[in-house]
């Protein structure tokens, strides 16, 4: 597995990968009609801030194929932390094998490398335990809103 920055041509796997790990893995934290409104992606494959300014956006690649992404937003004007890390995705037929723990940790070793002091994010459900085992730090619930429907979230901060 390798990662590497995202360039517009991951654009539609990131999309088909990002929808795929919705709908395997949202159903551990809601119900199916939050699932069906959190997988439209009405923004499509252009939607994704694959080389915008003030974003560290990674592809993992495994035998070839995207099998996941990550985000981090520097300066976002979302949260109280430096960072933010705004997406952790593993596609499902790679779910597993630490590819999301790879992509963390280079998101994190990205934000400290320029001199970031703290992440926050915003994790689905079915995502905490996850965040919680690398070391995030609970601060409150909150619902995020999808415009069609709420899902509550957990929002979580660490220190770099």
């Amino acid at each position: 597995m390798q990662v590497r920055r995202a360039t517009p041509d991951d654009a539609l796997a990131t999309f088909a990968l990002h929808v795929a790990a919705i709908r395997e893995f949202g159903p551990a934290g809601y119900d199916p009609d939050q699932v069906r409104v959190w997988a439209r992606k009405d923004h499509g494959p252009e939607g994704y801030p694959l080389d915008e300014a003030g974003h560290h956006f990674v592809v993992a690649e495994r035998r070839g194929e995207v099998s996941g992404f990550g985000d981090l937003v520097f300066d976002s004007p979302d949260v109280d932390a430096d960072g933010e890390v705004r997406a952790v995705y593993v596609h499902p037929r790679h779910a597993g094998r630490g590819i999301g723990s790879t992509l963390l940790a280079e998101l994190e070793g990205y934000a400290r490398g320029i001199g970031l002091g703290s992440l926050e994010l915003s994790a689905s459900l079915n995502a905490v335990g996850f965040y919680e085992r690398a070391g995030y730090e609970r601060i409150r619930e909150e619902i995020y809103d999808t415009g069609a429907t709420g899902l509550e979230v957990v929002v979580f901060r660490k220190g770099l």
